[in-house]
């Protein structure tokens, strides 16, 4: 016994020093890949700077800013869990990194760690010709028809939320990013699968969904009893529901009906095509495509919503302008509702709704892969395997005037700034990925903000810090937005 542990005991020193050699070339790795860039000299061994990350996301990205904007390339290293990641703060970078979205350049990604929550194939891991068809399908989900459809049903549900988070406030103030997330989680659900979700499904989705939620800001460790395993098991769930309510939807298109959702409107145009061109889909599929929509949708709504609020309180002289020209076209009074044709008259309120959009990019980066060793610059080539994450907020303060402003008149016919920076405005990203739904996005923030506006009267309870950037993972004011609230209109 004593011969044996003698022996064990002799090999310990060769154990830490085959630890020490391996630190060693990890770090030796990460400076090699770094190069001349600005980033943390030394990290942290294997874990690299996840704790900060996951503990104050809002401190490390403007770590990550601060590094990069201190160069001339605008560009700065990092290292998590075993990754090297690269943070790009020029807006003409990131324009490289969207316009080369192919399997032999960058792979977006969606989230560092997103095949393993979202699976293999998903919609934004899609390249080429098959990208484009699936976008080509999607299309007729977004067509003036479609959008009245939606607008009617957004309506709604706001008008019944607004009532109740009136009712809820009566003289106290009330945090609105639960309650914003809960009422675009309904919209979501209803303009996207509309009667296929019964009322036991949607309480059972929003508990998926919150489970979905909070693994985006765990520690991805797929494991029974940690955040990332709920979440990557909740999408799954969510998935198979989603692919249900499609199934449930082409049965009811094939008798005839017209479409009351979004899922009715794509498979209607699937049916049409399918009497053309015959072709292969599984309701899994798009029940995993709707997901993607249903997370593109929800939290980034969510965000502009609480940024809308916080802006239009603390800019009351665009309050005014948004109730004056709402005036114009609706009066809540007699019942009717806004239609499209109306949104779109509204022209100053469009422009809160992008001036929200650009001053508080709801996802601030669109994380992408290498998947091969690429030359950014003529004097640095990004490794292969590295994330890079494009920054679209900040590319929000580059070339507009006065960025830091909020201004809603540089949306304006007259300053045109989204045509002369256009550039710089990244919200819905660029290139091939851009967002297929951001008409839908603007029309919900212009239809919230409408609605708010006239409906309610409203007030921040301010503390100190309360619109500093909270990640829960889109960005919101510190302190959930807490408002007092009362009703505005007499019906």
């Amino acid at each position: 016994m004593e011969l044996k542990w003698s022996m064990f005991t002799s090999y310990i020193p060769y154990f830490f020093s085959l630890f020490a050699l391996i630190l060693l070339l990890e770090q030796i790795s990460y400076l090699k890949k770094k190069g001349f860039l600005p980033g943390p000299t030394l990290v942290f061994p294997f874990i690299g700077n996840v704790i900060s990350l996951v503990t104050n996301p809002t401190s490390f990205w403007d770590l990550q800013s601060s590094y990069a904007k201190s160069t001339p390339l605008g560009i700065s290293a990092n290292y998590i869990i075993g990754r090297y990641i690269l943070y790009i703060y020029s807006t003409d970078l990131s324009h490289k990194i969207f316009a080369n979205v192919r399997p032999d350049a960058f792979h977006l990604v969606g989230h560092p760690f997103g095949k393993k929550l979202f699976g293999e194939h998903n919609l934004i891991y899609m390249f080429g010709q098959e990208h484009k068809d699936l976008r080509r399908r999607i299309a007729p989900n977004f067509t003036p028809k479609a959008l009245q459809t939606y607008t009617n049903i957004q309506q709604r549900i706001i008008l019944k939320h607004l009532e109740s988070w009136c009712n809820t406030s009566k003289g106290k103030s009330i945090p609105l990013r639960i309650l914003c997330r809960n009422m675009n989680l309904e919209t979501s659900q209803t303009v996207f699968v509309g009667p296929y979700l019964n009322e036991e499904s949607r309480k059972r989705f929003n508990v998926d969904y919150n489970f979905f939620n909070v693994g985006l800001m765990k520690l991805p460790i797929d494991l029974p009893g940690f955040a990332f395993r709920n979440a990557r098991l909740a999408v799954q769930r969510l998935v198979d529901t989603l692919a249900g309510c499609a199934e449930e939807s082409e049965k009811r298109m094939k008798s005839g009906e017209e479409p009351t959702c979004l899922i009715d409107f794509w498979m209607q145009d699937n049916l049409r095509e399918l009497s053309e061109k015959p072709y292969e889909y599984s309701y899994q599929e798009i029940g995993g495509h709707l997901f993607d929509f249903l997370f593109a949708a929800q939290d980034a709504s969510t965000s502009s919503l609480l940024w809308a609020v916080a802006y239009l309180d603390s800019h009351p002289h665009v309050l005014e302008k948004v109730r004056k020209e709402v005036a114009k076209y609706w009066v809540p009074e007699d019942g009717s509702i806004i239609t499209g044709e109306k949104l779109r008259e509204m022209k100053y309120t469009e422009a809160v709704a992008r001036e929200v959009v650009r001053i508080r990019a709801p996802a601030t980066m669109v994380p992408h892969i290498a998947g091969v060793d690429f030359p950014l610059t003529e004097n640095y080539v990004i490794p292969k395997g590295t994330i890079v994450f494009p920054s679209v907020f900040d590319s929000s303060f580059q070339g507009f005037r006065e960025p830091e402003a909020f201004d809603p008149d540089r949306f304006t016919e007259e300053r045109q700034e989204d045509r002369v920076y256009k550039k710089n405005f990244l919200a819905f990203g660029a290139g091939a990925h851009q967002c297929v739904g951001q008409r839908y996005a603007i029309n919900h923030l212009m239809l919230f903000i409408a609605m708010f506006a006239t409906l309610v009267n409203f007030k921040r309870d301010r503390i100190d810090g309360c619109d500093e950037i909270s990640y829960v993972p889109t960005i919101v004011p510190k302190d959930d937005c807490r408002v007092f609230l009362s009703q505005r209109c007499t019906q």
